[in-house]
């Protein structure tokens, strides 16, 4: 398996699947999808604007978020318990199914 169905809850709550990529970021799947993240760093953890909210068992069933993560995740708009930075978390093959929201809005502090 090369790819698995992950789904989106867009701003707007309507909801999106896409194929996803196993291997790559999950900020990358929402952009190859068109999704609105911004992911303005491109992916180097200077930024959080691919801030993603996830469920509660998402949350519990990945890694724990490095200290730069959560340094990063207060700078995040619509921060909640389960948020991460999707370019921290890349798609493997357990995450079939998932539904990921994206936040409300998001702020870019960094210029870029």
């Amino acid at each position: 398996m090369t790819h698995i169905i992950l789904s989106f809850k867009t701003r707007d709550g309507g909801i999106v699947p896409v194929q996803a990529e196993i291997g790559r970021s999950l900020m990358w799947v929402a952009h190859a999808a068109g999704l609105e993240v911004e992911g303005a760093c491109e992916g180097n953890l200077a930024c959080a604007t691919c801030h993603m909210i996830l469920s509660a068992e998402a949350y519990r069933a990945l890694p724990r978020a490095s200290e730069e993560e959560e340094d990063m995740l207060d700078l995040a708009q619509d921060l909640r318990p389960t948020s991460r930075l999707g370019c921290q978390i890349v798609v493997n093959a357990d995450m079939d199914g998932w539904l990921i929201e994206l936040p409300r809005e998001t702020q870019n502090l960094m210029g870029f």
